[in-house]
């Protein structure tokens, strides 16, 4: 069973690619998915979060206030390493069962991790590939304007709180340039799908 880690900064095109391996069969494992679930109301990942944050960051029906979770820890390294110190192993060990039954379902599954924070806390886990989405930081940055109504300054500020873009690459197996059309996007993808398939 491959396993690849799929990486990309925000607005890179990561969730088109993702999309276009599930139509050619592989199972998507979606690291942000994982964090919702594992943060999930009655869940002991929120508890230690309400615990070491405070109770603002509940809403009164027992879900995760994120704007209010985010305004805390956005900005604040100090305060961010310990939300990851409680969330990051929580998903480490999901993501790991869910690789598991993908195997035993398929022995000859192609398993993708998506995954926004693969150099921050998973670089040196065993994948068979790493393929990094990639854009210049202007093109992601208009998109964030455009595509999900972000100001200027709130999108640059996006980008900035991830790492570089050089970090990135230099992790990267392949890289599948998002900068163009939908169209070129997916062609990317499918010449990488032929890649996988022949391994």
């Amino acid at each position: 069973m491959p396993l690849i880690a799929l990486t990309g900064g925000i607005a890179s095109g990561k969730s088109t690619i993702a999309r276009r391996l599930a139509e050619h069969g592989a199972v998507i494992v979606d690291a942000d998915q994982i964090v919702r679930d594992v943060q999930s109301p009655g869940s002991p990942v929120l508890a230690r979060i309400a615990e070491t944050f405070g109770a603002d960051v509940i809403t009164p029906d027992g879900a995760l206030d994120r704007a209010a979770l985010g305004a805390m820890v956005f900005g604040d390294a100090d305060r961010l390493a310990q939300l990851n110190a409680i969330v990051h192993p929580a998903v480490r060990e999901e993501s790991q069962r869910r690789f598991d039954a993908a195997l035993t379902d398929d022995a000859e599954a192609v398993v993708v991790y998506d995954v926004p924070l693969l150099v921050e806390a998973r670089v040196d886990d065993p994948w068979d590939l790493i393929v990094v989405a990639h854009a210049p930081a202007s093109v992601r940055r208009q998109r964030l304007v455009e595509l999900r109504g972000m100001d200027e300054r709130a999108a640059q500020e996006r980008i900035d709180a991830q790492v570089s873009d050089e970090r990135r690459l230099a992790i990267a197996d392949v890289v599948i340039d998002t900068s163009d059309t939908l169209e070129r996007t997916r062609e990317q993808t499918d010449v990488l799908w032929e890649r996988i398939r022949r391994r």
